[in-house]
Parts: C-alpha cells; structure tokens; sequence
C-alpha cells in the first residue's frame, strides 16, 4: 500500500523522544501542530483557522538529529508519508488522529536563522562491507571532509559501490 506524500509546516508541540527499538534502531518521534490563516479581502483582517495535530516518526540517523537538533515551540517543515489511525480509550471514545513517517525534516528559515552542523559518520569505505579503521584525529575541517583520500572516498559523501 502507498501512503500519500506530504509536506506540512507547523510548530513542535513538545521536545522530541528518542528511543532504541528492539532491533537496535534509532527512532524519535513528536507532534507538530500546523494552523491555516485565512485572509478576509473585504475587512484586510487574517484569522486562524482550526489546529491539526501530526504525530511525527523519524527513524535512523534523521531520529538522532531530530533529538540533538529539535525543542518545543521550534517551526518546522516536515515532509513523510501520511498515515492514520485509530484507537479506543479506557472510556470506550473512539478516537482518530494523523501520522507522518518522516522522510526530511527542516527548520523554517521563514521564522529565524539557523547553522548546519553536518554529520560526521563513524565509518566510512569504498567496500561497504568492510569498515574503515577511523584516525583517532579525524577530519577537522569542511575541507578534509571534502577531500578523497588514497582510496577515493569523501568523507563528506555516502561512498558508492563501482
């Protein structure tokens, strides 16, 4: 089954949790409440339409930057799958609500300033399945990073099986 994609911008309702699932993957989640204005022509006046609530799951490495990156009250762009589901209280309510698994997950430059701080991988070789020994040093600049080494792989770039 295909969900539909979405693109959905709105305001982070509470800090985002991070957790480790039994497989050892790297998943957080939070909500994200995303508010529609209206503009009246005839009265120049803007109001607010009614609040969507979205859950949002992000998993492997955009989870652990979600978690270091994200705190309450921060505008956000989502973009993910779009799911519902629906559920029954302890008082017999039946209730609904909306999902997106996330897929990128940006700050609104709109609203404020903000710096990337990229993400450096652990380890990094042109054979992915064996694993490159990391210098204790590492990389320090941008450069380094963007620099192929002997072996032809960026640091900076996902390598790439010939």
């Amino acid at each position: 089954m295909h969900e539909p994609l979405i693109t959905v911008v709105g305001n982070v309702g509470a800090p985002p949790r991070m957790r480790i699932v039994a497989g050892g993957a790297v998943v957080t989640d939070f909500r994200i409440a995303s508010t529609p204005r209206k503009h009246d022509r005839a009265t120049g006046q803007w109001s607010d339409g009614e609040t969507i609530w979205f859950g949002i799951t992000c998993w492997r490495g955009l989870a652990e930057n979600v978690a270091a990156s994200l705190q309450k009250g921060d505008r956000v762009v989502v973009t993910g799958r779009l799911g519902a589901h629906t559920w029954e209280t302890e008082q017999g309510e039946k209730r609904s609500g909306l999902e997106i698994d996330a897929s990128t997950v940006g700050l609104d430059l709109l609203r404020g300033k903000a710096v990337q701080e990229r993400s450096v991988p652990l380890t990094v070789t042109s054979d992915p399945g064996r694993p490159l020994e990391r210098d204790e040093d590492g990389p320090e600049t941008d450069d380094e990073l963007a620099d192929p080494g002997e072996d032809g792989v960026c640091l900076g770039q996902p390598s790439r099986a010939a």
